[in-house]
């Protein structure tokens, strides 16, 4: 069973800054995307300043926000690369098929990547981390490279918001519909 102490707080920063966008974008009536808590059960608790200093995972957690955007549900994991390839054991079974059932739903679902190395925030489309994901079941690579997204997906810092991930968001809703409309005319 995995353990809250053998995490470390892995991403806390790169949630920090999300937490912090997900404030503005609630003070201006943008979104209301909520933190989703991981259920834990403490084992070791200092007992003066009543901190967990170990814990266990009372059941897999889905994803890391989940909330909507001007009536759209949305729900995305944050994930932190090092590198310029991107490990998608850092992405689990249950949180593609979360995702999944969620697209199913009419929502949307993404993943939010900070690249360490190109100091880079990157939104990946549920549709193109679903083709990684297929790739590596079928035998592929089980990572990908950084040189095979498309850098338009970059989120910027923008108007005082950390991580402005709602332009990428437009942009993905955008480019759902074109191909909707291709679908119709085909």
């Amino acid at each position: 069973m995995a353990s809250w102490k053998s995490r470390g707080l892995r991403g806390s920063m790169l949630e920090e800054m999300i937490n912090i966008t997900n404030t503005k974008y609630r003070e201006k009536g943008l979104a209301l995307i909520q933190k989703v808590p991981t259920p834990i059960t403490p084992i070791k608790i200092d007992k003066e300043t009543r901190h967990i200093n170990l814990a266990y995972f009372d059941q897999k957690s889905t994803v890391d926000y989940i909330g909507v955007v001007q009536g759209i549900p949305v729900c995305f994991d944050a994930k932190e690369c090092a590198g310029d390839t991107f490990t998608l054991r850092n992405v689990h079974k249950h949180q593609i098929q979360f995702m999944k059932e969620f697209e199913a739903q009419e929502g949307v679902a993404f993943l939010l990547i900070y690249f360490k190395k190109h100091n880079l925030y990157y939104y990946l489309t549920y549709e193109l981390l679903s083709k990684f994901w297929k790739r590596a079941l079928e035998g592929g690579r089980k990572s990908f490279r950084f040189d095979e997204l498309d850098l338009s997906f970059q989120i910027h810092i923008k108007n005082g918001v950390c991580i402005h991930y709602l332009e990428q968001l437009q942009k993905d809703l955008l480019l759902r519909e074109a191909n909707i409309q291709d679908n119709i005319k085909a």
